[in-house]
């Protein structure tokens, strides 16, 4: 494995926590948050985005 191989990994890693952890602070229902939560989990790069893209109100 090359360098930016891990570098893209470990980014990825820190971007997940750092999304999973937002979910867990919103205001969502606890079955919202699961969903995300295992969005993230399953697909981490796409599950991501598409948190921050939509998932999140617009009270966050």
């Amino acid at each position: 494995m090359g360098v930016l191989e891990f570098l893209f990994g470990v980014i990825v890693f820190i971007v997940d926590v750092v999304a999973i952890i937002t979910v867990l602070r919103g205001p969502a229902s606890t079955g919202r948050k699961i969903l995300w939560i295992l969005a993230i989990i399953f697909f981490p790069v796409i599950g991501v985005i598409l948190y921050f893209l939509i998932g999140r109100s617009r009270r966050d």
